[in-house]
């Protein structure tokens, strides 16, 4: 699983085989300048997703329901899930979830209930990182692990098709994947997990000069391939060799001469 937020990447992914697409709301930090997840609305949410959906055509592709959108009420909650799927075109939604809290199971059993596919998010929640102490490793104790086990075999037990593990211990995530029935997706979480999600653009160094987590592998330096181009560009048209006659257009002679002779133009 990889993010996109927008046509051009969305179309790269999906015929790269990429199964899942998210659109995460982490769009937030990396495509609008937030800094955090908390302020993305859903109709930034909505636009981006449209954008996604218009490039993908075989894999599944899920919203992620941002801050406050599934946590006011069971008709809000149902509400906004519904508008992915009838305004954006996803397959799925993905709602990150605060361990005990019961309003949060109720918010999954309630877009359950409607007919539309959910994928949990358990362990670091970016959205309520100030109840679990910031942006760290969670589940680093047995007693944590077991609550965080309860909340995964719960949701599946609600009907959830998957769950993100998000920066856990990799013998919790292990321990969890094996106990469930559906598949895990790991972030943070080691290698055995049933699948791994990164946000693309940390894995192609788009994300600007930032100290990454430990779990992001950079697999190409995108930003410096791009920052080459760029200058080269600036350079190009500075010197004049861009554009060249082979990158122009011209007129026949004929209708450049004819032009030239009217005296009220060109002359």
């Amino acid at each position: 699983m990889l993010t996109a937020y927008d046509l051009p990447l969305a179309r790269l992914l999906d015929e790269a085989g990429v199964d899942i697409i998210l659109v995460g709301d982490s769009l937030g930090m990396v495509a609008l300048g937030y800094p955090t997840t908390v302020p993305v609305t859903m109709e930034e949410m909505l636009h981006h997703t449209k954008a996604v959906r218009r490039g993908v055509s075989q894999a599944l592709l899920v919203g992620d329901m941002p801050f406050m959108s599934f946590n006011v009420s069971r008709e809000e909650t149902v509400k906004n899930a519904g508008r992915f799927l009838k305004e954006a075109g996803c397959d799925a939604v993905k709602l990150e979830g605060r361990l005990g809290s019961r309003d949060w199971v109720a918010a999954v059993r309630a877009i359950l209930e409607a007919g539309i596919p959910v994928l949990g998010h358990l362990g670091l929640t970016p959205q309520t990182a100030g109840w679990v102490g910031g942006f760290k490793v969670q589940a680093k104790t047995a007693e944590e692990a077991e609550k965080l086990l309860e909340a995964a075999l719960e949701l599946e037990a609600l009907g959830c098709f998957g769950i993100v593990l998000e920066c856990v211990p990799a013998q919790v995530a292990q321990a969890v994947s094996q106990k469930l029935r559906i598949p895990t997706i790991g972030i943070g979480a080691g290698a055995h997990c049933d699948g791994q999600v990164l946000v693309t653009q940390d894995l192609l160094s788009l994300t600007g000069s930032f100290h990454p987590p430990k779990f992001i592998r950079t697999f190409t330096r995108l930003d410096q391939i791009i920052l080459k181009a760029l200058r080269e560009f600036k350079e190009a048209v500075q010197d004049g060799s861009f554009p060249s006659a082979e990158e122009s257009y011209s007129m026949p002679e004929d209708e450049w001469k004819r032009l030239l002779s009217n005296p009220r133009s060109y002359s």
